[in-house]
């Protein structure tokens, strides 16, 4: 077999494994590889000529092996020292991921000695080995052992086979590469945070320590807020939310968590209402959120509180073409704040507050310029300005505007839905899966466009949304539980079309395979008001 890595041409047996081929290159920050085009662990064996590039956690698909390990070397800690405890992985905070214990008290002391026996398997540098059993063989392994550990593989009809992670006796299911051995995870910590714990880890900026963690409470308790709600529904995971389908309960489980969006958006509009010096209502959130559809459905909320939504749309206020920023590669930056007119959009908001009538500009995309075609608005004495965009949360944007006369709203698809107790489903992946299907149906843009684009837009985010989350009045979680099983019969064929030739392929690959595992739910089942007909459309609502 033939391998190249770094333009070099290797000669290699068949069955080499990449670590042993490219050994000297495989320092103790690489964790994995790319194999044409597709995530493969060290201990790949070669079995075709390959193009191989080296991963370390500085990367997107590195960090992610980085903490599936540091969350693999946690369970095996738990279960060692505390073999009857219910540990549960939650959900993403600041370079965390957020655990709890379903059935003992967290403690100091636990903590501690979790943390030491975390160290000791690390220090010990023992192989993970995958193993994988057929259907048949799972089935008997099932039979004998009293675990639920990866036991959805069974449940599903596309897997083929069952796998397995081993360390040492210990075993757990984990969806993804693993890395080779525990000593890879050196930058680590554990700590108690809140009613559970957080495994703290390196960001891909600086991945020599662990950051410090910003505290995220509002975000925390959206999350919680949702968590225990969908505890009590019992589709908490995935493999609940499949029988609860199975059992034919689709339409009263969409009727659920639509009258649980109304009820929130309600509570938000009674609490804009309650506030009678607020006149504006600022909304953001990242990407495929459902803005469009929530400043809809918030603003006839508002109609019943008797204000009357008047929409700026910041699109409109952008500066002139010439006038536009320039991002670090050299090309027009439109994400940046200074790509807004802000002069401009706070005079005519100020105008607007002091009971002027205002000419409201459209931005002709085009050509670069603002232009006035008769666009005059007037605030009456009830209506309230509603404006929605990447940087509204950020005081710069309405930096002439009092604080007590804005009200923030942060939005974003917030999945409190996991695989099982120890995967869980990123909110990032559950907006990607929406984006690709939206873009597929009204966009014309194929799954390998909007797969080239999100990390560009993730970086985005990161610079002009997420450090302004916890400053929101309010936050309204826009994710569905049943969301993705609608989403999927969509997005599978999308992702399906991408083959290795794609460097997108490893990403297109872990998606589709991932969405394998849901049940299907039909569009009809989806009402007209929902939130999720923004991406799969026949919604009541226009876009």
């Amino acid at each position: 077999m033939k391998i190249e890595y770094k333009g070099k041409i290797f000669e290699v047996q068949k069955g080499q494994k990449i670590i042993d081929v490219l050994n000297k290159e495989c320092t103790d920050e690489i964790i994995a590889c790319i194999c044409n085009n597709e995530i493969k662990s060290l201990n790949n064996e070669i079995e075709q000529d390959s193009k191989i590039e080296l991963l370390d956690i500085s990367s997107v698909d590195g960090m992610r092996i980085y903490i599936r390990g540091l969350l693999y070397i946690m369970s095996k800690a738990f279960e060692e020292l505390y073999p009857t405890s219910k540990v549960n992985v939650e959900y993403q905070l600041s370079n965390s991921m957020f655990c709890t214990i379903e059935n003992m008290e967290i403690t100091d002391e636990m903590i501690n000695s979790v943390h030491a026996k975390m160290q000791e398997i690390i220090d010990k540098n023992i192989p993970i080995i995958k193993k994988r059993l057929t259907k048949q063989e799972a089935k008997e392994f099932y039979k004998k052992q009293d675990t639920l550990k990866g036991i959805l593989q069974l449940e599903t009809k596309q897997r083929k086979y069952v796998s397995l992670y081993y360390c040492e006796d210990y075993f757990n299911y984990f969806y993804g590469v693993m890395p080779i051995s525990t000593g890879y995870m050196k930058i680590y910590d554990v700590e108690k945070y809140n009613n559970g714990f957080l495994v703290r880890y390196p960001s891909k900026k600086d991945i020599n320590k662990v950051p410090i963690f910003k505290d995220n409470k509002k975000l925390l308790e959206a999350l919680a807020d949702y968590e225990k709600i969908h505890r009590v529904l019992n589709v908490e995971t995935l493999s609940k939310l499949n029988k609860s389908i199975q059992e034919g309960n689709s339409k009263d489980l969409s009727l659920l968590e639509e009258a649980l969006h109304e009820k929130k958006i309600s509570k938000i509009a009674d609490k804009i209402a309650d506030k009678e010096q607020v006149k504006m209502v600022l909304i953001a959130g990242p990407s495929s959120s459902g803005k469009t559809t929530f400043a809809q459905r918030l603003g006839l909320q508002l109609k019943l509180n008797g204000l009357r939504p008047v929409t700026i749309s910041v699109d409109n206020y952008f500066v002139e073409r010439e006038q536009t920023p320039i991002d670090e590669n050299g090309k027009l930056d439109f994400e940046a704040i200074e790509a807004v007119d802000m002069e401009l959009l706070n005079r005519d908001i100020e105008r607007l507050l002091n009971g002027e009538e205002i000419q409201m500009p459209t931005f002709n995309f085009e050509t670069g310029h603002k232009e006035y075609k008769g666009n005059k608005v007037r605030l009456e004495k009830d209506d309230i300005i509603v404006m929605e965009g990447i940087h509204c949360l950020n005081d710069r944007l309405t930096s002439q505007i009092p604080r007590n006369k804005k009200f923030k709203v942060y939005i974003s698809a917030l999945t409190v839905l996991n695989i099982d107790n120890f995967n869980r489903i990123s909110t990032t992946d559950s907006r990607l899966i929406r984006r690709i299907v939206r873009d597929s149906k009204f966009r014309s843009y194929s799954a390998i466009h909007t797969l080239k684009m999100w990390n560009s837009v993730n970086r985005g985010e990161m610079q002009n949304i997420f450090p302004y989350q916890e400053e929101a009045d309010a936050m309204f979680n826009t994710s569905l539980i049943y969301e993705i099983s609608v989403l999927k019969k969509y997005a599978l064929p999308q992702l399906e079309a991408i083959d290795n030739r794609s460097i997108e392929f490893a990403e297109a690959k872990r998606i589709r395979e991932f969405l394998k595992y849901f049940e299907d739910i039909p569009d009809e089942v989806v009402p007209k008001n929902s939130l999720l007909r923004e991406f799969i459309g026949g919604g009541d609502f226009k876009y």
